[in-house]
């Protein structure tokens, strides 16, 4: 294995970014049924992402660093990705949320690389418009396709982690496929499926 590709929230974050932004802002009810929704694969990733924003337009941009900058990390992410280093593996993550929660959480994990949303911000209080990387269900096998190229990996030298639809393209591109504590839609593309929130579990299938 060359390259690991994992999603954020609810992967290495125990938790969505985007929930824990919405409860503080007192919209978390209508949030986390639309990102439920999405992670299920029942409504379109970039409409769920829009609609979801929106709700922050007006939110403190220096209350969402402090909380993206406070989330809990999964058991055992760090352990992992130490691991997957020590043997050489590139690690990047891929998430529908933002930037502001994988960049600081980069500096915590030590992965390689992240690709992520940015939310929009304009004196300091958010817009409710949303853009960057990852906007699209087919964003991360999208990217990932970029990176093994630029890399020059296979798939054979590829493993993805996830646990929403949104995670299925890069299944696609991916010789170990895992659903970590994942949506049915997932475990259906999965190869490798751990349901304990213990990521040092992937480390028995490589």
């Amino acid at each position: 294995m060359k390259l690991a590709a994992f999603d954020f929230d609810s992967t290495l974050m125990d938790g969505e970014t985007i929930n824990f932004l919405a409860d503080a802002y007192g919209v978390g009810g209508e949030v986390a049924k639309l990102t439920a929704e999405a992670m299920r694969g029942e409504i379109d990733f970039f409409e769920a992402l829009n609609k979801r924003v929106a709700l922050l337009k007006g939110m403190s941009e220096k209350k969402v660093i402090n909380i993206c900058e406070n989330l809990p990390y999964m058991n055992g992410a760090r352990e992992l990705i130490k691991e997957l280093k020590s043997r050489g593996v590139k690690v990047v993550v891929f998430s529908g949320g933002f930037r502001y929660a994988t960049n600081f959480a980069k500096k915590i994990l030590e992965f390689d690389a992240d690709f992520s949303n940015v939310l929009h911000a304009k004196d300091g209080i958010l817009t409710g418009l949303v853009g960057g990387d990852m906007m699209f269900g087919f964003s991360k096998g999208d990217m990932l396709l970029r990176i093994q190229a630029l890399l020059k990996v296979g798939k054979g030298e590829t493993m993805s982690v996830g646990d929403g639809a949104n995670d299925a393209s890069m299944f696609e591109l991916s010789a170990v496929k895992v659903a970590f504590c994942a949506k049915e839609v997932l475990k259906s593309k999965a190869n490798v499926i751990i349901d304990e929130k213990d990521l040092t579990k992937v480390l028995d299938h490589i």
